[in-house]
């Protein structure tokens, strides 16, 4: 990962493609924002990157209200990574570059970027002062510079456009395999086994419990997951795993949500160990039992709902 077009000399020389855009969520209409540069690349013997930005422009324009992320900054870098492109630039979105004119914006890529041979954004993309660059001003843009310009055509779903904004909703209504659908890939995790108080191995089911706060909380409660180590082998196979996403209520009632995983077979993971945790199936909301008997009860038919669907064919 890059930081700032300043970094970006360190890129091997050579023609270069640049995929534009947040990309929060890394999902389909982004992919085929990504997959046109990489595209490009490969017809040319050229490199692809992505261009993206931190923080999230809301945060600038709108400081009290603004847009919660679906993937932290590390995450979304990963997701590209795993497109195909050779390097993730994160160019600071700050108030200088807020105010750069839309015409300055690719002078000023091609600069920083000599190689630059190719540009892929989205239809609904802008950039520059007010928001007033959009894909015709690059395209001419891009022909007085040398510059070929992609501009990506909206990704439907159910003759709706695929967006993070719907798939905020998504995650928030439970619907992880709707929110997934549009993504094209799993909804994914990260963190750090962190040491618990060792109450779901007293009652039978012991827990990894994961630091992990994002700014988008999906809706509390249990889900069937995949768990891997961060930065494992493609060869390591998933672990098939039920996970509750809550404030604990029948226990503790905690203030700050949190996500604890019951690996369904045997668990060869430890505290401090990162493990990336992918979300497949909302099982049931969050909700309180009268005792922990009660509780046990519940997660064993968790467990086991989590079990059929794993032996299913759509896992």
């Amino acid at each position: 990962m890059l930081h700032g077009l300043a970094a970006a000399g360190s890129l091997p020389p050579g023609p270069l493609a640049v995929a534009i855009g947040v990309f929060d969520g890394v999902h389909r209409g982004h992919r085929a924002v990504v997959g046109a540069a990489v595209a490009w690349a490969g017809r040319t013997g050229g490199r692809a990157v992505a261009l993206t930005f931190d923080p999230h422009p809301s945060r600038l324009f709108r400081p009290t209200d603004p847009v919660r992320l679906i993937l932290p900054l590390a995450s979304r870098a990963r997701a590209l990574l795993s497109l195909g492109v050779d390097g993730v630039i994160v160019e600071p979105f700050s108030a200088e570059f807020a105010a750069l004119e839309a015409e300055e914006f690719l002078p000023r890529l091609k600069a920083a970027l000599p190689g630059l041979g190719a540009v892929a954004v989205g239809e609904n993309w802008r950039f520059g002062r007010g928001r007033r660059g959009d894909a015709p001003l690059l395209i001419a843009q891009g022909r007085a510079l040398g510059v070929e310009v992609t501009v990506a055509a909206s990704v439907s779903d159910r003759d709706e456009r695929v967006s993070s904004t719907r798939i905020r909703a998504l995650l928030e209504a439970g619907d992880v395999e709707g929110a997934n659908a549009l993504l094209g890939a799993p909804y994914c995790s990260d963190g750090v086994v962190a040491p618990g108080k060792q109450l779901g191995r007293t009652i039978g089911f012991p827990t990894l419990n994961l630091a992990w706060d994002p700014e988008l909380r999906p809706r509390l409660g249990v889900y069937a997951v995949r768990v891997r180590r961060a930065g494992g082998s493609k060869g390591e196979a998933p672990l098939p795993a039920v996970a509750n996403y809550g404030l604990r209520p029948t226990v503790e009632q905690a203030t700050v949500p949190r996500l604890e995983v019951h690996l369904l077979g045997a668990c060869p993971v430890s505290a401090g160990a990162a493990l990336e945790v992918e979300w497949l199936r909302f099982l049931r909301g969050e909700q309180r039992f009268p005792d922990v008997a009660a509780l046990r009860a519940q997660i064993e038919r968790d467990r086991a709902e989590a079990a059929a669907f794993f032996a299913g064919p759509s896992a």
